[in-house]
């Protein structure tokens, strides 16, 4: 009996040994991290050891990460080969001659995540609403005449899910090229439905990113919890929508009482709308193995808009890029304002790296405010979020908690000229585990009407001071440091 028991306790020591020495071996781990993991593992070492195995490397597999890497050679032989090359991936030169003066900085960092350079000659129109979006994306599709590729985290068998793959149907009936693509975890009821299977027997072809079919598998071999979190939608390499939405009703049935989501999409056409391609390519190729032609179809009025469109660039952040890509953006936006920024997110569980910048942009004398929902759907973030709060509001930035229901807008403004919006949330998941697309723009008057839809947030929520939250009972603040402390590990 005490041999056994020594064995035991032998192999208790040598098990969480082993994760705390895998935890403190791994590269580019914040300490933060790294300590919140040691934590877990010492404190619960078999709930810990367990935790790690499934959600503690931020690992694709090499499989997944072999694929990927392929697909970039290929997509990078077709720029290479191509007449369109300096016109999708940036002439160089481009920021200099395309971008002023003091957000040249900003737009070579975004730069370097997947080399998409900035382009000139693109136009953005915001849509009105979640319902005005759905509407005008139906239009779209019923006039493609070419190809049609979308690819949605969530994809619902509701009123919008259902009006959006007969549209497609209809447009693979009349002999466009159709592709749809979900994640393999986000939409997996759906791919489970008659809808699903339709879209299929009509002609359109289908795929799933990340797929889940085999969970074990996956679980030993990468993270069940990687996603791909992209909202794409491309009609004839022409028309691109970039923003929030996922291909669902804003009642959201599956977490109806929080809705209505709300969520803000802007429509851009010009050449960006390639470098969009590009990034579904890159996808589908991943998961099917098809090889894509992304310059089949011309980026739209690419002559006709050089002079009087914006400068853009796509950046698409996952996995398979550089680690810590989406913090250092941020704050390299926060860096470069002067006068206000304005973010709203759903999700607002920042790195350190974000964190300070939001701080050292108010002692800089940059009115920083924060638009968050007031409910939640994770109560893990939204106690995580809270515990922010004091220091964030000691240092002068404003938060308000939006009262409308679930807020869903991803974007940032700086001064009245630049506009970052797309799938990402101001959360370590986005920083870290998600595949996101976003669009980084200048241009005033698209701005100027994000700016306002910002407002129109902030008209509809409360703002948060610091007394109310140095009024929270002791419980209360326990509990939300007790989640931002875990939050490195969720």
């Amino acid at each position: 009996m005490a041999a056994i028991s020594v064995l035991l306790l032998v192999l208790h020591v040598l098990l969480v040994l082993g994760f705390v020495l895998r935890v403190l071996l791994r590269n580019g781990l914040v300490a933060t991290t790294r300590m919140a993991w040691i934590g877990v593992i010492l404190l619960l070492p078999y709930v810990g050891c367990l935790l790690y195995f499934l959600f503690g490397d931020a690992d694709i597999g090499r499989g997944v990460l072999g694929r990927y890497k392929r697909v970039r050679d290929l997509v990078r032989e077709q720029i290479a080969n191509d007449a369109q090359a300096a016109l999708v991936m940036g002439a160089p030169g481009a920021v200099e001659a395309l971008v002023a003066p003091r957000w040249q900085g900003v737009f070579r960092y975004a730069a370097s995540v997947n080399g998409f350079g900035p382009v000139p000659g693109n136009l953005g129109e915001l849509m009105a609403d979640g319902d005005a979006a759905r509407a005008r994306m139906l239009a779209d599709i019923e006039a493609a005449q070419h190809h049609i590729s979308v690819l949605y985290y969530i994809w619902l068998d509701d009123q919008t899910g259902t009006e959006v793959a007969e549209a497609l149907m209809r447009a693979a009936r009349r002999g466009v090229a159709c592709r749809a693509m979900v994640d393999g975890l986000g939409s997996r009821a759906f791919t489970r439905t008659g809808l699903w299977r339709r879209l299929r027997e009509a002609g359109v072809q289908t795929a799933v990113a990340l797929p889940i079919d085999h969970p074990l598998k996956v679980m030993l071999t990468s993270r069940i919890d990687l996603r791909n979190h992209r909202k794409i939608t491309l009609i004839d390499g022409r028309i691109t929508y970039v923003g929030s939405q996922n291909c669902a009703d804003a009642a959201f049935r599956v977490k109806a009482r929080f809705a209505p989501w709300v969520d803000i999409m802007l429509r851009l056409q010009g050449p960006v709308v390639t470098q969009m391609q590009l990034l579904f390519a890159s996808d589908w190729m991943t998961a099917t193995g098809e090889r894509l032609d992304v310059f089949a179809t011309p980026a739209a009025g690419a002559g006709a808009r050089l002079q009087q469109g914006f400068p853009a660039l796509v950046v698409g952040e996952g996995p398979t890029e550089r680690r810590h890509s989406t913090p250092q953006l941020v704050s390299t936006l926060l860096a470069n304002a002067r006068r206000h920024v304005t973010i709203s997110t759903p999700y607002f569980v920042p790195d350190p790296t974000v964190l300070e910048a939001l701080c050292a942009a108010v002692w800089r004398g940059v009115r920083v405010t924060l638009v968050v929902p007031r409910r939640n759907d994770s109560w893990i973030v939204a106690g995580a979020s809270r515990s922010y709060y004091e220091q964030l509001l000691a240092a002068g930035v404003a938060i308000h908690e939006f009262r409308g229901g679930l807020l869903h807008a991803k974007t940032l403004t700086v001064d009245d000229e630049l506009t970052f919006m797309g799938s990402t949330n101001l959360d370590l998941r986005s920083f870290d585990l998600n595949f996101e697309n976003n669009v980084l723009l200048q241009d005033a008057a698209t701005t100027a009407a994000v700016a306002g839809r910002q407002a129109a947030y902030i008209a509809q929520a409360d703002a948060v001071t610091l007394d109310e939250v140095r009024r929270w009972p002791w419980p209360r603040r326990l509990w939300n440091n007790a989640l931002a402390t875990l939050g490195p590990v969720l």
